[in-house]
C-alpha cells in the first residue's frame, strides 16, 4: 500500500514527520534509486526500494514506548551539528529498535521525555489540539509574590501571542530560593522560562516531574523503563486522532458574497439575455402585440409593430390574394378566404359533365368544335393542323 514518505519515514523511527520532511527537502532519501525531493510523493514500503543516506528504510514491526529521566547536558534530537550528545545515545546496546522522542526539553532542562518508534503515535501526542497537560517544577531565585503567581496563572504576554492559563502553585521556598509547580499544554519554544522571565523571576533549575498522567517516580537522570500496554492504550485513547476539517459553506465566510439564485420563469421572474439585460420570458401579449428583444435593431422591432389593428386590416382588405401577417388569416371572414382560394380557377367536381365548357370561337366553329378533351367536333383532337397563312 502506498504512503506518504513523511509517514514511512515515522513509521521506520528515523524521525517525526516534520522531522522527515527536512530529510527530504534535503535529498537524502531515495526510492528505487531515484532521489526524491518533492513532498508529498509516496511509495509502497513493501514493493520499493526506500533509502535515507544509503541506508535501506525497514518498518518495525515491533512498536515501543519508553519513558527516560533525560538529564542536563543533553540535546532532544536524533543528530547536533555541533557535537553535543544526544538523548538516544543513553539507549545505546539497551533498545535495539530505532527510535526518536517525543516532543522536545531543552538543553538544560531535564525530566520526563516519551521516545518511541511509533509515528503516528507520536505525532498525536504532539498535536497541538490535543492539549496534553505538562508539568514542570521550577526553583527561582528569591521568593515569590501572590501578584506573580496570579500573573502565570492568567497568561503572560510573550513574543509570539499571550500564553494560555496555566495552572501554578507554589510547592516551598527558602531563604534565597522558591520552588513552583507549572502546569501547561501548549508546546511553544522555552516556554516556560519565557514566562517565568516576562514576570520577573530568573530560573535556576527546571525539571518536567509530569506527562499526562504519567510521573517520573523513583527514576534518576539517565534511566528509563518501557511503558505497559495499559498505560498505552490510556494514552491513545486520550489523544485521538485529529478531527478532519470542516469547511464552512461559501455564503459563511469572511467576505463571501452570497451567490444569487435563479428566478423561476414560472412565478414571473426573469433572465438575462445575451446582451447582459433583464427580459421576461413568461409576459403574455395582448392582440397586436409581440416580443421585441430590448436592444435589438430598430427594423427588427418594425416587424412587429403593425400600424394599425390586425382585425381592422383583414376586413379592409381587398379579395385579391393578398399576402396576410401571421395569425391574421386565421381571422380573415371564411366567404373571403373561399373566394381568393377559387378566383380564375375551375372548381373540382367528379366526372367530366361538371367542367365548365370554353366558351366557342371562330376558329372551333364547324367539325371538331365540341367540347376539349372529348372527342366531339370542336376538341381539337383527330383533327389535321392547319397550314399557316402566307403574308
Amino acid at each position: 500500500m502506498q504512503e506518504r514518505l513523511q509517514k514511512i519515514l515515522s513509521q521506520a523511527g528515523i524521525s517525526s514527520r516534520r522531522e522527515a520532511e527536512g530529510i527530504i527537502l534535503d535529498g537524502r532519501v531515495a526510492v528505487n534509486g531515484m532521489v526524491v525531493t518533492e513532498l508529498g510523493t509516496k511509495a509502497d514500503p513493501d514493493n520499493d526500494m526506500i533509502t535515507v543516506d544509503g541506508k535501506a528504510v525497514t518498518i518495525a514491526e515491533h512498536r515501543v514506548y519508553i519513558l527516560l529521566y533525560k538529564p542536563v547536558g543533553y540535546m532532544t534530537t536524533l543528530k547536533d551539528p555541533e557535537g553535543r550528545p544526544i538523548v538516544t545515545d543513553l539507549l545505546k546496546n539497551k533498545v535495539r529498535e530505532r527510535i526518536y522522542p517525543v516532543g522536545r526539553l531543552d538543553y538544560n532542562t531535564e525530566g520526563l521525555l516519551l521516545l518511541t518508534n511509533d509515528g503516528d503515535f507520536a505525532n498525536a501526542m504532539m498535536h497541538p489540539s490535543h492539549e496534553v497537560d505538562k508539568g514542570y517544577l521550577v526553583r527561582v531565585s528569591g521568593k515569590v509574590s501572590d501578584q506573580q503567581i496570579q500573573q502565570l496563572t492568567d497568561g503572560v504576554e510573550l513574543d509570539d501571542g499571550k500564553t494560555a492559563p496555566a495552572k501554578v502553585f507554589p510547592v516551598k521556598e527558602s531563604e534565597n530560593n522558591s520552588w513552583i509547580s507549572i502546569t501547561i499544554h501548549e508546546g511553544r519554544y522555552r516556554q516556560v522560562r519565557r514566562m517565568c522571565e516576562a514576570v520577573g523571576l530568573s530560573v535556576v533549575r527546571l525539571k518536567r516531574s509530569r506527562y499526562d498522567f504519567l510521573e517520573i517516580g523513583e527514576l534518576k537522570p539517565g534511566e528509563f523503563r518501557y511503558l505497559s500496554p495499559a498505560e498505552v492504550l490510556r494514552l491513545k485513547r486520550q489523544t485521538p486522532p485529529p478531527a478532519p476539517v470542516q469547511k464552512r459553506p461559501f455564503a459563511d465566510r469572511e467576505g463571501a458574497k452570497a451567490k444569487p439564485s435563479r428566478p423561476s420563469v414560472a412565478k414571473g421572474g426573469t433572465r438575462p439575455d445575451s446582451r447582459g439585460e433583464r427580459t421576461s420570458k413568461a409576459k403574455t401579449f395582448g392582440k397586436g402585440e409581440a416580443p421585441v428583444r430590448q436592444g435589438g435593431h430598430p427594423r427588427q422591432a418594425e416587424r412587429f409593430e403593425p400600424s394599425e389593428p390586425s382585425e381592422q386590416r383583414a376586413a379592409e382588405a381587398p379579395r385579391s390574394g393578398k399576402r396576410y401577417l401571421v395569425g391574421e388569416r386565421d381571422k380573415a371572414p371564411a366567404s373571403g378566404r373561399q373566394e381568393r382560394r377559387t378566383e380564375g380557377k375551375a372548381p373540382f367536381a367528379a366526372g367530366p359533365a361538371a367542367r365548365p365548357q370554353r366558351p366557342a370561337t371562330g376558329h372551333d366553329q364547324g367539325p371538331g368544335s365540341g367540347p376539349r378533351g372529348t372527342g366531339a367536333p370542336g376538341s381539337g383532337y383527330g383533327q389535321k393542323k392547319k397550314p399557316p397563312r402566307s403574308k
